[in-house]
């Protein structure tokens, strides 16, 4: 760490709410925030300060939610087994991971079953939702709501009519997403975009702020002639630089060569050049180095616009861009409030909806009633997962998990399992071997989602930007999170209040194959402390945005890292996945049913989307069925 008065400079002693964790222990480091809140906390067992969405610090896979994860993969909990005599709990279907696949999938039960049904969802997290997730933070008696991982409702190709349906019955009106949007900020201050050049790899600091495609950007940039004159042709009017070739010649070489390889190789660009991309790729953590060159022509990356190469029209559906203050979180607070409504009581007009739940409180400590047909049990680990009998002809499955540092288990006739993946095969050791080769085959997607709360954004609106780029920087985006203005929440107005700043990570180690830099990425979030991770966020909001008011000791109130390194769902491309049918994929052999234990997760879809966490719970719950002869 840099010298101390660096550090005090940067605020690292100022006493916002630190989290540090140590073998699952929390560790307060420094004095909290006190908070006034407009929206309190449910009454009950969960005290402000143990409100979940409150809390700061390391949040996401935070450490006590994943410290069993290494015991498991290496088979400690292959034997473990509660006494029957202590076995009390039984269950029509039991439900490993409590994100939007395992809420769904306990609400479309219901549905083909009835209301009657008893089902019991366990979690590692202390929140459900998963990778749906909520942060809230408060200040100066307002609260302010930010999403910690998935955003968008929808995705840029179609929802099945199952999960469009879900989506419809929770009262969800992506249509209307304009009426919400809070889009005047940017408007009435003129706001923009920037990219942020660091002085390790481009010679100096400096924010240029602009569009790459205005004619002086480049000009105002911290390059080598060589860099700007390749960087502003590229972005211009590009020559088909494989004019001798067919169109169907060219895409068939462009998927099997890199976005960078096309750049050096094809386009001619001078190495000075590259350090501009690395920022860049495609979904998923696939970046110049591993995204394939055909991918990036068609997510409109620069370079293809002279090439001819008849790319069909990327379909984007147009609530894509709809979104919640916490993003898809509000899509498992609204399934919490059908499966267990004492959790997030009905309104005095009727069931929850999307313009009454943003606000509303949850009773977490009625997510676990005893009398409830559907019981959410979180902090509880499942460790392993076994039939009682024969797969095929077994009446009960076992469901042993860890919750408080103690071994528990409970029975269901059905487990669907909407967890990772990667952990199946080590939760149940009765796979088939080579059902458990296909599902690890994926390497979860390691990513960060910090957000900032800022006292005020007035160093933003004094540089005219909203949105800054920073190909080569810890964070490779961030931007202002003015949130929507949806059931009663209001979005930021003024530079004087009070905003959230939204900055990913997606962390790799280019010149490795994708899968690799995914598992040194996850690697790296397991080992970093919330202090580092505190220390690059300052340091890197300091450079970006000196010159201005912005006091990085003074103007950051908050600071919530959530953290995934076992983040999104592995999804396949043509450089280092190979070219098999459909049904031959990983992903498609790894989620056969097992008996009565089905799989559904987005990992199970190979796609990492809302929509196919849901898709994937129908299938699951589907299969079980039949397998049952209920449907």
């Amino acid at each position: 760490m840099d010298n101390s008065r660096e550090r005090t400079q940067l605020g690292m002693n100022q006493p916002i709410a630190r989290r540090d964790f140590l073998n699952g222990m929390a560790l307060a480091i420094g004095a909290p925030l006190a908070f006034a809140s407009d929206v309190a906390p449910a009454s009950g067992a969960v005290t402000e300060a143990e409100y979940p969405p409150l809390r700061t610090g390391l949040r996401g896979n935070y450490p006590a939610a994943v410290e069993d994860f290494q015991a498991l993969r290496q088979g400690q909990f292959a034997s473990a087994v509660v006494p029957a005599s202590e076995i009390r709990e039984t269950y029509d279907l039991v439900i490993v991971g409590g994100g939007i696949s395992g809420l769904a999938a306990a609400y479309f039960y219901r549905q083909a079953l009835g209301p009657d049904v008893k089902i019991l969802i366990l979690d590692n997290h202390d929140d459900f939702g998963g990778h749906a997730k909520r942060n809230e933070f408060q200040y100066q008696g307002k609260t302010l709501i930010g999403f910690g991982g998935t955003m968008d409702i929808a995705t840029p190709y179609p929802y099945s009519y199952t999960a469009k349906m879900l989506i419809r019955d929770l009262g969800i009106e992506v249509e209307r997403y304009q009426e919400f949007i809070n889009r005047d900020l940017e408007a009435k201050y003129g706001l923009g975009s920037a990219t942020f050049f660091d002085k390790e790899h481009f010679g100096e600091d400096r924010l240029v702020a602009g569009n790459p495609r205005q004619k002086d950007f480049f000009d105002r940039a911290p390059l080598t002639d060589a860099a700007r004159r390749d960087l502003v042709r590229l972005h211009g009017k590009n020559p088909d630089y494989m004019a001798s070739l067919s169109a169907e010649e060219k895409k068939a070489r462009l998927a099997k060569m890199s976005y960078q390889d096309f750049l050096l190789n094809v386009a001619k660009v001078s190495p000075d050049a590259l350090p501009f991309f690395l920022g860049s790729g495609g979904r998923n953590n696939k970046r110049v180095d591993t995204v394939p060159a055909l991918e990036a022509a068609q997510h409109g990356s620069v370079g293809f616009n002279g090439m001819h190469l008849d790319l069909e029209e990327q379909f984007v559906e147009g609530s894509y861009f709809f979104h919640f203050p916490d993003g898809n979180a509000t899509i498992a607070r609204l399934l919490v409030n059908r499966l267990t409504p004492g959790a997030i009581p009905d309104t005095e007009k009727g069931p929850q909806t999307m313009h009454t739940i943003v606000q509303a409180p949850v009773a977490y400590d009625k997510l676990d009633d005893p009398g409830g047909s559907v019981r959410i049990r979180l902090s509880s680990t499942a460790v392993r997962v076994a039939h009682d009998g024969a797969p095929e002809t077994a009446k009960s499955v076992t469901v042993t998990y860890r919750q408080g540092g103690k071994m528990q288990a409970v029975r269901g006739r059905n487990v669907v399992l909407a967890c990772y993946n990667m952990l199946i095969p080590s939760l149940v050791p009765d796979l088939p071997a080579a059902q458990k080769e296909a599902l690890r085959y994926g390497q979860k997607v390691p990513l960060i989602y910090t957000k900032v709360l800022l006292k005020r954004w007035t160093a933003f609106q004094e540089l005219k930007v909203a949105r800054i780029g920073a190909p080569c920087g810890y964070y490779q985006s961030l931007r202002l999170d003015p949130a929507t203005t949806l059931g009663g929440y209001h979005g930021v107005t003024t530079p004087e209040e009070p905003i959230l700043l939204h900055l990913t990570r997606n962390p790799n180690k280019p010149g490795l194959p994708r899968k690799e830099q995914n598992k040194l990425g996850q690697q790296e979030l397991l080992s970093t402390s919330f202090e580092e991770f505190e220390w690059q966020t300052r340091r890197q909001l300091a450079q970006m945005l000196a010159g201005t008011r912005f006091d990085p000791a003074a103007d950051i109130a908050a600071i919530t890292v959530n953290r995934w390194p076992f983040g999104y769902a592995y999804t396949y491309d043509t450089l280092g996945d190979p070219d098999v049918p459909q049904e031959e994929r990983p992903h498609v052999l790894g989620r056969k049913r097992f008996g009565s234990i089905a799989i559904a997760n987005s990992d199970a879809g190979a796609a990492a989307f809302t929509n196919q966490a849901i898709d994937e719970a129908q299938r699951a719950v589907l299969e079980l069925l039949i397998h049952q002869g209920l449907c």
